[in-house]
């Protein structure tokens, strides 16, 4: 008998038609992949399986669990299923979590809320749940807040909630997505290990390909609010009968540039040499000199008549970037990613060494014309624009580093072109454009006043495979069009090695390796990269069909 059993289940909310006859069975135990592209289903399924179906939702067919139907409970009883008999993990955990409770407390309410146990013993089960997913003692007591902990660490407190009742079926919702490899590895290690240790059924919604096929005992795929294809995962990695599944998993070792998907993906093929590095001008000065930045932090003492510790974030690192060359910049959350683009930008003072663009020294008094040389695309384009203003103002917004020109509107216009948009877009307002169109004009407003410099900070992460295959062209296509240099930071190791020349590895403030990409990936020279590369979730060799599906 199945756990979960979904029988022609549809969703129509404001007449819009969601999930179209979707049929789907997870056995206790089994972990079942969900995949598909953003806006195919996947998380309005979970929804409808937990209760949590947006208001105003007309819902036909079936859903069982563990034999009981789902649809039509009163809400009464949904809540008392939620937690103890389904559990859900979701993809930020800082929105499932309550800031001003303690991590503690927030186990221990699960426990009380359903009922089971008073406030010391349901703390003392606490305690075990946060021990069973890594959040030991001393180290991690019940009395820390949510901001005190790292991304990963939240995550597992999240898991550790969605475990606390032992329920019968776990749902994770892309529960990795914006974490690091290591810290992934790890997360999704935990949620393997529970699913199978406790007996539970695992639903895995991701878009991460590479995931599925290292985890999932069955891969389902959506499209379009239907199932369009349901296999044990090899079967369908190796031999997709649906052309669209056929699609996802050639995105998913999609290469700009390349004719082959290299020695990372296929031993059998030959490599070969990526587009992006022969717009590289080696011979020509530096556009970017970093030359052993420096930036510490002083830290709150741990008492009262202690000494103050400092933080070495970014600790004597030094680099060059070529005009038209492409950079990775790779190492773990918490590792000075992010403080040394903060320096590179202009953003932060430095307190030892320089960074230099051009000709001209960076920091937080360079001229203003000087940053116009650089640009960056953030992780989050819905986060990094104003949700207030039209998109031609928003794409015209560094103009401002170089005054606006009495032709902005068609400069605004070409820049929407060269991204793929039509110029008539500028009228709309950025709720209006998926997540993939919003990232392109993320690329439209960093290119409207032709920077030398792009920063692409974490760019594709949250796409699903095909968008990002399609940002990576239009990037791809962008630097041929104008050489434009390129620093990728990406916790990714994949998409870092599809679309940089040279690679940096950051580990604890420091540079610990410095090469050509490709041969940082087939041959590291330091154990933290081999570390890296081995927690890189990989579609095993022979996987990826070469054919188009049978018809």
């Amino acid at each position: 008998m199945s756990l979960l059993a979904l029988d022609r289940l549809s969703v129509t909310l404001q007449g819009r038609t969601i999930l179209s006859e979707v049929s789907l069975s997870l056995a206790p135990g089994e972990i079942l992949g969900l995949v598909g592209e953003s806006g195919s289903g996947k998380s309005m399924t979970a929804l409808a399986v937990m209760g949590l179906l947006p208001e105003g939702a007309r819902v036909t067919g079936s859903v069982r669990l563990d034999g009981r139907e789902v649809l039509g409970l009163p809400e009464a009883a949904l809540n008392r299923l939620r937690g103890a008999e389904a559990g859900m993990i979701f993809q930020e955990p800082m929105t499932a979590l309550n800031p001003l409770m303690s991590i503690g407390d927030q186990v221990a309410e699960v426990l009380r809320i359903h009922g089971r146990m008073g406030r010391a013993a349901a703390l003392e089960v606490a305690r075990e749940r946060l021990d069973r997913v890594g959040l030991t003692a001393p180290r991690f007591p019940l009395s820390l807040y949510p901001h005190e902990l790292s991304g990963g660490q939240r995550q597992r407190v999240a898991i550790a909630l969605a475990i606390a009742l032992r329920p019968k079926l776990l749902i994770a919702d892309e529960p990795t997505t914006a974490l690091d490899v290591t810290t992934q590895a790890e997360v999704l290690r935990l949620i393997a290990g529970l699913a199978r240790d406790e007996g539970m059924g695992l639903m895995l919604i991701t878009h991460d390909l590479a995931v599925v096929a290292g985890m999932a005992d069955r891969v389902a795929v959506m499209q379009g609010g239907r199932i369009v294809e349901t296999a044990p995962t090899e079967a369908l990695f190796r031999a997709p009968r649906a052309p669209y599944t056929h699609d996802l998993l050639r995105a998913a070792t999609h290469r700009p540039g390349r004719v082959s998907q290299g020695e990372y993906l296929n031993q059998e093929e030959t490599h070969a040499v990526s587009s992006w590095q022969k717009y590289s001008k080696s011979d020509d000065a530096p556009l970017l000199t970093v030359e052993n930045a420096t930036r510490i932090y002083r830290l709150p003492r741990p008492s009262a008549f202690a000494p103050h510790s400092e933080l070495r974030a970014v600790d004597g690192v030094s680099f060059t970037l070529q005009p038209g060359e492409s950079l990775g910049l790779v190492g773990e959350s918490g590792c000075g990613k992010s403080t040394l683009t903060g320096a590179i930008l202009g953003l932060d003072a430095l307190q030892g060494g320089a960074i230099r663009l051009g000709n001209h020294a960076v920091g937080p008094k360079m001229p203003r014309a000087a940053r116009a040389d650089v640009q960056i695309v953030f992780q989050d384009p819905y986060g990094s624009f104003n949700p207030r203003q039209r998109v031609e103002r928003l794409v015209a917004e560094p103009f401002h580093l170089t005054g606006r020109p009495a032709d902005w509107r068609a400069r605004v216009a070409e820049a929407l072109r060269e991204v793929g948009l039509d110029p008539a877009d500028g009228r709309r307002f950025i709720h209006e454009f998926s997540g993939g169109q919003r990232q392109r004009l993320a690329i439209a407003r960093a290119l409207i006043i032709r920077p030398k410099l792009i920063v692409l900070d974490e760019a594709v992460s949250a796409l699903d495979v095909r968008v990002r295959a399609q940002v990576l062209d239009l990037l791809a296509e962008l630097q041929a069009r104008h050489g434009l240099a390129y620093l990728f930071i990406s916790h990714d190791l994949s998409v870092v090695h599809a679309v940089t020349s040279r690679c940096l590895i950051m580990q604890a403030g420091r540079i610990v390796e410095d090469g050509p990409t490709e041969a940082i990936f087939t041959n590291p020279r330091h154990d933290y990269t081999r570390r890296l590369l081995a927690a890189t979730p990989r579609i095993p060799a022979g996987w990826i069909p070469k054919e188009e599906p049978a018809s």
